[in-house]
């Protein structure tokens, strides 16, 4: 074996006995994933009684438990075009071109630079009457850092965990796209039930004031029942115009959602009349399979191990940073005004650098690391406790809507029956137009009652999906 030879075998074992022992250690705690409260696990508090929720596992896709495609086509629609989840995705491709930029520094970096081949005189030449020549130069350089206590690892693993974060936030907000499109959807069937209901009440009022006019016109009815039966009517007709703007201005807000003009939402949605109703019991799991499905929590496990990770990094800057480098230059050096020479150079070897005896600037940095890996441990904690109490509350409200449903509906037909009845009896003269007048306020206000209750109830399943965290999980792309 040469000399040459010889150095370069060593120069080759030294550089892959560093390259071991880097991949034999890295600085800072390693990242592990948090504990979550033991009772976090058990199935919800607010569950309700039998018939209102299951533990069944949640759908994918729940907003197709309705029995409602126009609902189905509105959600894929907002998944698909909505822009927040534009923005979300975008936030997703930069966190992995900084993961991509982070492993980049595993390899060497090289460097390659040249000059055309040039004709002329410089300085020296033109002092001392020599002649042009030609000239070139071109230079080779590369590097290597070697990772001892593996600061590029642990800034690869900070970056693969944001980007994971990152992926965590754009599953969060298709979670939020499908539940307020679903809510911006039954809010505006709601209204449309409302109005519905309204314009009814305001044609029963109107019969009722016509009678009520020919009865005061044979003497029977004094004006002031007239004007008492008008004043009724009139506040019938005043409660639609609000009810038609709110309509409007829900139909804005899921055109919004879809990615439309206001102007853009589908025929058929618009032209809904009722709520979409579920046919079967809410299915809920449990708090374990909530806290693995909400991409909230996803995210602050990931955030936690991003911030893990840099206490790792800010604490390689305690230690020396080697980095092996080597370079090649060529070109052409004129000495006289006949002759110039190739000047070909080139140099390898190792560079160290240390912030050494004063390291208080890098003792501070692990100090803000720790301080920011504190700050987003707890940041999970508070997580998973919102999480819960979310879901809980969601859950108690619904099985309150739902209780306060079923007396409105008990309550609208007792009305519906009192109304037959004093009608009956007016037109018999058995009852006054007073008892008349008393039940059909009754039957008005109790239909209104269920038609606001409709959309309520609504909202509150749709609220309670929402805080499951599901829809995101085989959702289509932007």
């Amino acid at each position: 074996m040469t000399r040459r030879s010889s150095r370069a075998a060593l120069a080759a074992l030294a550089l892959g006995g560093l390259t071991g022992l880097a991949g034999a250690c890295a600085a800072g705690p390693r990242a592990a994933a948090p504990r979550t409260p033991p009772a976090a696990d058990a199935p919800f508090i607010a569950a309700g009684a039998a018939g209102q929720t299951t533990p069944d596992a949640l759908p994918t896709r729940w907003w197709r438990l309705y029995p409602d495609p126009v609902l189905d086509r509105l959600v894929i629609q907002a998944l698909t075009r909505n822009a927040d989840l534009k923005v979300a995705v975008a936030n997703l491709a930069y966190a992995q071109a900084l993961l991509s930029e982070a492993k980049a520094g595993q390899y060497p970096g090289t460097t390659l630079s040249g000059a055309a081949p040039s004709y002329g005189r410089g300085a020296t030449q033109i002092d001392y009457g020599l002649p042009a020549t030609t000239t070139y130069s071109a230079a080779f350089s590369a590097s290597y850092q070697v990772d001892l206590f593996g600061r590029v690892r642990r800034a690869i693993e900070a970056a693969r965990a944001d980007a994971d974060a990152s992926r965590a936030a754009a599953d969060a907000v298709r979670v939020t796209v499908a539940g307020e499109t679903a809510s911006a959807y039954a809010s505006l069937c709601g209204y449309a039930e409302q109005i519905a209901v309204a314009r009814r009440s305001v044609d029963l009022l109107q019969r009722t004031y016509d009678l009520t006019r020919v009865e005061r016109d044979a003497g029977a009815l004094s004006d002031f029942d007239l004007d008492r039966q008008a004043a009724l009517l009139d506040q019938a007709k005043a409660a639609v115009p609000p009810l038609e703007g709110q309509r409007r201005a829900a139909l804005y807000t899921l055109a919004a959602l879809i990615g439309e003009t206001p102007g853009g939402v589908p025929a058929e949605a618009a032209a809904c009349e009722a709520p979409p109703v579920l046919q079967r019991p809410l299915p809920v799991g449990d708090g374990a399979a909530l806290l693995r499905r909400r991409p909230d929590i996803r995210q602050g496990e990931r955030q936690l191990a991003a911030a893990t990770a840099r206490i790792g990094v800010a604490t390689a800057d305690l230690y020396p940073t080697i980095t092996l480098g080597g370079s090649l230059a060529d070109g052409v050096l004129p000495i006289t005004a006949t002759k110039s020479v190739n000047a070909f150079t080139y140099s390898a070897g190792p560079m160290l650098s240390w912030s050494f005896p004063n390291m208080l600037i890098a003792r501070a940095h692990v100090r803000e690391a720790g301080a920011q890996a504190t700050a987003a441990l707890a940041s999970f904690d508070g997580v998973v406790l919102n999480a819960l109490r979310d879901t809980e509350t969601a859950l108690s409200a619904y099985g309150a809507e739902l209780d306060h449903h079923r007396a409105l509906l008990a309550a609208q037909k007792d009305a519906t029956d009192a109304l037959r009845l004093a009608d009956i009896q007016f037109r018999s003269g058995a009852a006054s137009f007073l008892d008349l007048l008393g039940s059909e306020s009754t039957q008005v206000a109790a239909d209104q009652a269920v038609a606001l209750s409709d959309q309520t109830l609504a909202a509150d399943q749709v609220a309670v999906f929402q805080q499951l965290g599901g829809g995101w999980e085989d959702a289509p792309k932007p």
